[in-house]
């Protein structure tokens, strides 16, 4: 064969060679990504946290997550009207116990203090605020050992199931309950955290 054919079909095979390569790498931008279990997960997990965010900044929830040491009240989060203090151990200071007022159970009667065994803020050295946080700032900070009161993947579904936070959904007479019934607020908890505890984009 002569030279002149030999190189113009070497040529030829190489751009073909190239080509499709080309067109091999070019495909693969259309493609979705390999790990479809990852996207997947982080969706569903996503979604399942917009319901527990809802639930987290309700009044029930933030009241008691405050950016301040004062606790907030109504179903319009004020300031609490008696200004207690957090504390060191987010039980009050000085004769201004949250347990003076909030006794293990409900006081009966029309906007009585609700009442829980355990009931106070998170201490000083974890303060855990809700308020004013956005789904990804509050989501980071739940599922950071540091920021979430040293807990686990484990500890953190049994939160859930903590008497206090059962607490939100029996507040006493004269309040507006989350909204989603507790259930449905653990389902949701649990299917963020089982699948992954993605945060949500944004800030």
């Amino acid at each position: 064969m002569p030279t002149k054919t030999v190189t113009a079909v070497t040529i030829i095979l190489s751009f073909v060679t190239f080509m499709s390569f080309a067109i091999k790498d070019e495909s693969k931008k259309n493609l979705p990504p390999t790990n479809t279990n990852f996207n997947k997960d982080s969706l569903v997990s996503v979604q399942a946290f917009m319901k527990v965010y809802d639930v987290l900044m309700h009044p029930r929830c933030m009241n008691c997550h405050p950016k301040g040491d004062v606790p907030l009240q109504g179903d319009d989060s004020h300031l609490h009207t008696m200004l207690p203090r957090r504390g060191k151990n987010g039980n009050g200071i000085y004769a201004m116990k949250c347990k003076n007022c909030h006794q293990p159970e409900n006081a009966p009667g029309l906007n009585t203090p609700p009442g829980n065994p355990k009931w106070a803020l998170p201490p000083a050295d974890m303060k855990m605020v809700f308020e004013r946080k956005t789904p990804r700032e509050l989501a980071l900070q739940i599922m950071n050992f540091s920021k979430n009161g040293h807990k686990n993947k484990q500890q953190l579904l049994e939160h859930a199931r903590d008497t206090l936070v059962k607490a939100g959904w029996n507040m006493g007479e004269g309040r507006v309950p989350p909204p989603l019934p507790y259930e449905d607020f653990v389902k949701a908890w649990d299917t963020w955290i089982e699948n992954g505890g993605y945060a949500p984009k944004g800030k």
